[in-house]
C-alpha cells in the first residue's frame, strides 16, 4: 500500500460481492472469501493491463480496501460513468466494467491523460480514488523516474 485512504465496507449490508482492483484489498473479517475475478471483456486485458485481473470479496463480514488520495463513493442508477482506468478502486458485482480508448489520435497524443478510460455501467455503488499509484509517482518525481542523473533520487532506482 501507499499513502491514501482505508475504506471499510460491510459486505453483509452491501448484499452482493464487491469487485476490487488488484492490490486494493487490505484485510477482512473471518468468513470473508477473497477470490480472483477475471474481467471477461477482452479490451481490459489488452488496454494497459489495469482492470483485467480483479479481486472478488464476498461474505458477511467487514472488508477493508485501500485507495490513493480522496475516495469518492458514487451510486449509479442505470447510469454510465467513464473515468481514468487507474481511478477505479471497487464496484459492486453487477456493474458492467469495460475499458476503451479515450478518444481519437489527437487526444491520445496531446491529451496529457491516459490512453484508456474505464466505463462503469449499470446500477450499484462504485468507489473511485483521486490519486492512483502512477499519478502519485508522477507527482513525487515531476521529471520522470530517471532524468539522466544516476542515483539522483531515493525512489529513482526503486521505481524502475
Amino acid at each position: 500500500p501507499y499513502p491514501g485512504t482505508i475504506v471499510p465496507v460491510d459486505l453483509q449490508k452491501l448484499g452482493r460481492p464487491l469487485i476490487v482492483q488488484k492490490d486494493g484489498f487490505l484485510a477482512a473479517a473471518l468468513g470473508t472469501k477473497v477470490a480472483l475475478h477475471f474481467n471477461q471483456k477482452l479490451g481490459a486485458g489488452l488496454f494497459g493491463g489495469e482492470g483485467f485481473i480483479l479481486q472478488k470479496l464476498s461474505g458477511d463480514g467487514l472488508a477493508f480496501i485501500h485507495a490513493g488520495g480522496t475516495v469518492i463513493e458514487r451510486q449509479l442508477n442505470n447510469e454510465t460513468l467513464r473515468v481514468d482506468t487507474g481511478c477505479v478502486v471497487a464496484f459492486e458485482e453487477g456493474i458492467n466494467f469495460s475499458i476503451q480508448t479515450s478518444g481519437g489520435l489527437k487526444s491520445m497524443v496531446f491529451g496529457g491523460e491516459g490512453l484508456f478510460l474505464a466505463t462503469l455501467q449499470g446500477t450499484g455503488r462504485v468507489w473511485l480514488q483521486s490519486m492512483p499509484i502512477r499519478k502519485l509517482i508522477q507527482a513525487l518525481m515531476p521529471g520522470g523516474a530517471n532524468t539522466g542523473k544516476e542515483g539522483s533520487s531515493i525512489l529513482g532506482s526503486f521505481l524502475e
